[in-house]
């Protein structure tokens, strides 16, 4: 599918609003990448390199979770960063993965990432809840690159 048409059936506001919403109740930042173009390499290094780029690891509590989308490729892979993979473990990132499988093969895009958001919301959430002096560290738009 080409990129400009997937982004076209997004339901931008009720990702952003999923986003923050799930944010709401954690410490922790999550962010939508959606690749534009074909993929050089597997998802999942190519979405560990753009978490990086994207500045992710520099979170206070080490607790960022990337959903990156590549459309072209059809194909997507979630991260964590090291704080809350430690605590949940390759398992967890799979199921997630396993979550948008069945949204991604019907076409429900929308569904497929806002249901990863609030999954990933309330995990992060059990492990590293919101404090009264927490602060937005990454922006909550969906990024396109």
């Amino acid at each position: 599918m080409r990129t400009k048409e997937f982004v076209d059936q997004l339901e931008h506001d009720r990702i952003v609003g999923a986003i923050r919403d799930a944010e709401s109740k954690t410490s922790a930042e999550i962010r939508v990448f959606i690749e534009r173009g074909d993929l050089a390499a597997e998802p999942l290094l190519v979405a560990q390199k753009k978490f990086q780029k994207l500045g992710m690891h520099r979170t206070a509590e080490r607790n960022g979770v990337l959903i990156f989308v590549a459309p072209r490729a059809r194909k997507f892979a979630v991260v964590g960063d090291e704080g809350i993979h430690a605590r949940c473990g390759e398992g967890y990132w799979q199921s997630v993965v396993d979550l948008m499988t069945g949204h991604f093969r019907n076409a429900r895009f929308s569904d497929a990432i806002a249901e990863a958001i609030q999954d990933v919301g309330e995990v992060l959430g059990r492990h590293f809840p919101k404090s009264p002096d927490d602060t937005n560290e990454l922006p909550d738009e969906i990024v396109e690159g």
